[in-house]
């Protein structure tokens, strides 16, 4: 059995977290490669994904990953009230707060975590 296929008890629950990412990384504009990298998957599993070859694996870092991502977005969407230009606007400009660029951030755990944390500590505001 190729390595990208999941064998799983319940494959629609990946199926949901798969298309949620995608759907997540899309409206945060970040590219394939960059989603390759947030994840710790190739970009070949990425585009697997998005033909629907390759579901998340709920027994690796890639499912948590990809949860936090998901909560990324969904909290930035809720502080943005779904403006996507905003948020697209707050992925890619430098912030001061966390000192990084977050698109750029997010692509390693620790940022991941900071940056989700972050958004969570802004969301509770609102």
């Amino acid at each position: 059995m190729p390595r990208y296929q999941l064998v799983h008890a319940d494959p629609e629950r990946a199926a949901v977290l798969s298309k949620a990412v995608l759907g997540a990384a899309r409206a945060l504009g970040l590219a394939q490669a960059q989603l390759a990298r947030v994840l710790g998957l190739s970009p070949a599993s990425i585009s697997r994904m998005q033909s629907g070859a390759y579901r998340l694996n709920p027994d690796a870092k890639e499912w948590e990953l990809a949860a936090l991502l998901v909560r990324l977005y969904r909290g930035l969407d809720a502080i943005v009230a779904g403006d996507e230009v905003a948020l697209r606007a707050w992925m890619k400009n430098p912030n001061r707060d966390l000192d990084a660029v977050p698109a750029e951030l997010v692509t390693a755990i620790p940022g991941l975590v900071r940056a989700v944390d972050y958004v969570d500590a802004h969301r509770a505001r609102v």
